[in-house]
């Protein structure tokens, strides 16, 4: 039985956005390298109708071929040193200006005199092939060392042009504009490789945001819990050692010390209850506003769509309302949503939210150990209740989640 893969567009929305920058930086870089080698033969071609390719030119198209490949490969290995995925390539750079190197040199040695009437010919192809290879160099190095690496190169360049009898005027004049034309393409390819690396950094600190939420609403519990208990407690503590030293010594105000104890201890266990309610109770309109919000902040389009929800209990808002905090925490997390939908419909005793988004990578990224535990949370909190929880994929690229709660007649006249 034959597999069939997604085609080449369903792979695309597959993609994350900062996937989807990276892979359109990379391809636009590889289409910059692989222009060397067709410009180069083209212009051989050129030449081809005053008497046809030469040897000496089909060597330099040659090389000039091998150097364009060297320069994609200096790219993707360039790339992934930039954002931090491997070392820098240092040795693919010298690698790739050795070989550019040489295919200038081959241009100016084997092709004809710049002072004759094809010259320009061995000239434009070095000019073009060193200047590939420094803006390719500037993806892969720091802007220090570019500059450093493309001097250098150029210096070795200088060296056969001053044999070919070249003069030293001539000579500056083409190394300043090929450092003016490698500066401005180096600049392009900085500046492509720094978007793909700054989407990538927002795509870290939206999945921060949504981690930093959640440990947030722990510290708030963590902290109305202390100043519940600790001030309870350390009275306690202090009322039953003093009814300890009482009691050793027969004294009758032990029971009193000791019934004050009891009372403190039952005020704080009350006490507990009302955090863990507070915590634990939410309200369906606020977690819907709260939910919009957040999304609309990280330039999701979000739209709700509430029907019968002001008759619903207390109880099922609460059910639901965790229902909410749990979508929108998923939406952050697991997609590149541009638009989500909460909608509530109540009839014939049940409640049914659905929450749809699109955004959905067709390979979802592998989760850590002990994630996906949300959903199993909310799926127990509604069975609790009577209710179910359900997920479906729906359109490509799009993630359903249906939870229905029934509401007894008693409960929705309210």
């Amino acid at each position: 039985m034959r597999v069939s893969r997604p085609r080449p567009i369903h792979r695309w929305r597959g993609l994350s956005k900062p996937q989807r920058t990276e892979l359109y930086v990379r391809w636009s870089l590889y289409t910059v390298a692989l222009m060397q080698p067709v410009v180069t033969v083209g212009m051989a071609v050129g030449s081809a109708g005053r008497g046809g390719v030469s040897t000496a030119e089909a060597v330099v198209c040659a090389l000039g071929s091998a150097a364009a490949a060297l320069n994609a490969v200096l790219v993707r290995t360039g790339l992934a040193g930039y954002l931090g995925r491997r070392p820098r390539p240092y040795s693919w750079v010298v690698a790739a200006g050795a070989v550019s190197v040489a295919v200038s040199v081959a241009a100016l040695l084997l092709g004809p005199r710049p002072r004759d009437a094809d010259g320009s010919l061995p000239v434009t192809v070095a000019v073009l092939t060193m200047t590939f290879w420094i803006a390719t160099t500037a993806v892969a190095l720091r802007t220090a060392e570019t500059a450093v690496a493309a001097v250098a190169g150029l210096l070795l360049l200088a060296l056969p042009l001053l044999l070919t009898g070249v003069s030293p005027g001539s000579v500056a004049g083409m190394a300043v504009g090929c450092l003016i034309g490698a500066a401005l393409a180096a600049v392009t390819a900085r500046g492509s490789i720094w978007t793909a690396r700054v989407v990538w950094e927002l795509d870290a600190a939206r999945e921060t945001q949504a981690r930093l939420a959640v440990a947030e609403e722990r510290l708030r519990f963590s902290r109305d819990l202390h100043d519940v208990l600790g001030r309870n407690l350390a009275t306690i503590a202090l009322k039953s050692e003093l009814a300890v030293r009482l009691a050793r010594r027969g004294r009758p105000e032990a029971v009193d010390q000791m019934t004050e104890v009891q009372r403190i201890a039952q005020e704080s266990q009350r006490e507990v209850r009302e955090v863990v309610r507070g915590y634990r109770t939410v309200e369906l309109h606020t977690e819907l506003a709260g939910a919009a919000s957040v999304l609309r902040a990280a330039n999701v389009d979000c739209r709700t769509e509430l029907s019968g929800a002001d008759g619903l209990p207390a109880e099922a808002q609460s059910v639901l309302g965790w229902v909410v905090r749990e979508a929108a925490t998923n939406v952050l997390r697991h997609s590149e949503a541009a638009n989500c939908r909460f909608r509530l419909r109540v009839s014939g005793g049940t409640a049914l939210l659905e929450v749809e988004n699109d955004g959905v990578p067709a390979v979802p990224p592998p989760r850590a150990e002990g994630a996906g535990s949300g959903l199993r949370g909310l799926g127990e909190r509604l069975a609790a209740h009577g209710g179910t929880l359900s997920t479906a994929g729906g359109a490509p690229g799009r993630f359903r989640l249906t939870a229905e709660l029934p509401i007894t007649e008693k409960e929705s006249v309210k």
